[in-house]
């Protein structure tokens, strides 16, 4: 009888233990899936703000070539709870036949949100689009010195780990790089977000393409870096695929130019002469230039870059003409910035145009290029005339559609910047570039500013801005439809580029066209490797 009532009483508790444990452990999941932080994927293209909503995307399918870079973003939000983000984690790519694009190919940064208060003026018929007013990703803290590999301490800015309020975003910027040696393949890994509240992984697919970007980009530059001369600037610049303007030691350009791809450099010659002064020294004699220009490595391509927006100062014919005859005698080529004139087609190699003197010069832009002259573009502030803006609170797309699609259609060679290195004395929390040189002083957020001082991260020298993450991709974009011209599909490659971008005025502002467009370059090319 006793045995009976134990059996039934057990009968009793078994179900209804079961009960409780399935109610205790649904109660648990859902708590824990509410609490954790919130993970998807964005593209390169496209930014996170700081109260953007989470999307449901956990994985990224990338396409590159090799000896290019391709990023794209992990985001992270709070949800309901503040968190610890302890660390990020990207894997190796695995491929077939056990390739590998290993872990040391790939760097993480955490991306550095500033404040924009200040707008620039703009034309109400601007068509560009500006985000405003507001918080926004931009500098770029490493998770390891980008030249070393080795782990950062006693940063005033660290990485990782991180803390995030309810209900905010934090996005982590991921470049991965294609070794030159990579075969055409897909490889595959993953990404994991690691906090006090679980792990969060995604699936990273990356296609390789069956061709390689040159180490030296076609696309020539020039940006002007005033105070950053330190040689990890330099590498960091040439790494993003422009040409740094800086005192550079001649030991260190064979390096430079075979390993990062230096493929030019400017000689320290200034007339003194721009748009405030009018007003030109005499020229140094042709000897002296000559003899400045033998210092260098002869496989760069040696300049002078002597005048700067000239194009309104009067009397100037003469000590111009002594100048580039000084220039030329000593085998230089001399780089002016403004729009062609004819009395000067011969006295300057390459002209560097913003799109305003680009209208201005009209048919003589095809003159000089006829000529045999190189045509470069160049951007400063905020023009008024729909052309693409390099300020903090306009679209990715900005940096990215001039030097590559822009460039091509129009048949510029060329890319100059006036400066990456103004830094306000707080560059990691004030970006406001002010023009006091205007009527009243106006505000340019992120002007000039395409680098962050390496000290406050723990590193020497210089780290990127997302903005000269965009700035390569566009370098990019140009090789892809040179790769083609200069393979005999010029006619092809030209009518793909003017889906993106017939001129510096008529532009699609949709990054999705972009890469549409690119895909089907990459893909193009990769078919007649095959």
């Amino acid at each position: 009888m006793f045995k009976s009532i134990l059996k039934y009483f057990f009968g009793l508790l078994i179900p209804f233990g079961l009960t409780m444990l399935l109610i205790f452990l649904k109660t648990e999941y859902s708590n824990s899936s509410s609490v954790s932080p919130q993970v998807w994927v964005k593209s390169s293209m496209e930014r996170v703000m700081l109260h953007d909503p989470a999307e449901n995307v956990r994985d990224i399918h990338l396409y590159a070539a090799r000896g290019e870079y391709e990023s794209f973003q992990i985001a992270i939000n709070a949800n309901q709870h503040d968190a610890v983000v302890t660390d990020v984690q990207v894997s190796d790519l695995n491929g077939k036949e056990n390739r590998l694009i290993a872990q040391d190919n790939i760097t993480l940064y955490r991306e550095h949100y500033v404040n924009v208060t200040k707008l620039s003026p703009l034309s109400i018929t601007n068509k560009v689009k500006s985000s405003g007013k507001g918080w926004y990703p931009d500098g770029l803290i490493p998770f390891v010195d980008p030249q070393t590999g080795a782990d950062l301490a006693n940063a005033e800015l660290d990485a990782i780990p991180l803390q995030l309020k309810q209900g905010t975003n934090q996005t982590i910027w991921v470049d991965i790089f294609v070794p030159r040696d990579t075969p055409a393949s897909d490889y595959q890994g993953t990404y994991t977000v690691i906090s006090d509240r679980g792990k969060i992984t995604g699936k990273i697919l990356l296609t390789v393409w069956d061709f390689e970007l040159p180490l030296k980009p076609f696309l020539q530059s020039a940006f002007l870096s005033w105070e950053q001369h330190d040689k990890n600037t330099l590498i960091e610049l040439l790494k993003h695929r422009v040409m740094p303007v800086a005192a550079i030691n001649p030991e260190d350009e064979r390096e430079l130019i075979d390993r990062w791809g230096l493929t030019s450099v400017r000689l320290p010659f200034w007339s003194g002469a721009n748009y405030q002064t009018c007003s030109m020294d005499s020229p140094p004699p042709a000897s002296t230039i000559r003899q400045e220009g033998l210092k260098h490595q002869l496989d760069l391509m040696i300049y002078t870059y002597a005048t700067d927006e000239i194009d309104n100062c009067q009397d100037l014919k003469k000590p111009f003409q002594e100048w580039s005859t000084n220039i030329h005698q000593a085998g230089i080529k001399h780089l002016a910035v403004m729009a062609p004139v004819p009395e000067f087609y011969e006295q300057v190699d390459i002209w560097a145009v913003n799109p305003e003197r680009y209208n201005a010069a009209g048919e003589k832009i095809n003159e000089v290029l006829r000529l045999g002259k190189e045509v470069w573009f160049y951007t400063f502030f905020a023009p008024q005339d729909n052309s693409p803006i390099w300020l903090i609170n306009f679209e990715p797309i900005n940096y990215r559609i001039a030097q590559g699609f822009i460039n091509q259609s129009l048949g510029l060679t060329g890319l100059l910047y006036s400066r990456v290195d103004t830094w306000t004395d707080d560059p990691w929390n004030n970006v406001d570039f002010i023009d006091v040189y205007s009527e009243k002083p106006t505000h340019y957020p992120g002007e000039g500013m395409l680098i962050y001082p390496g000290k406050q991260v723990g590193i020497s020298g210089s780290v990127p801005s997302m903005r000269l993450k965009w700035i390569r991709e566009g370098v990019e974009d140009y090789e892809y439809i040179e790769i083609l011209k200069r393979a005999g599909y010029q006619e092809w490659a030209m009518k793909a580029v003017n889906e993106v971008a017939k001129d510096m005025h008529n532009w699609n502002q949709d990054p999705a066209v972009l890469n549409s467009v690119r895909l089907k370059l990459g893909a193009k090319i990769h078919q007649l490797s095959q």
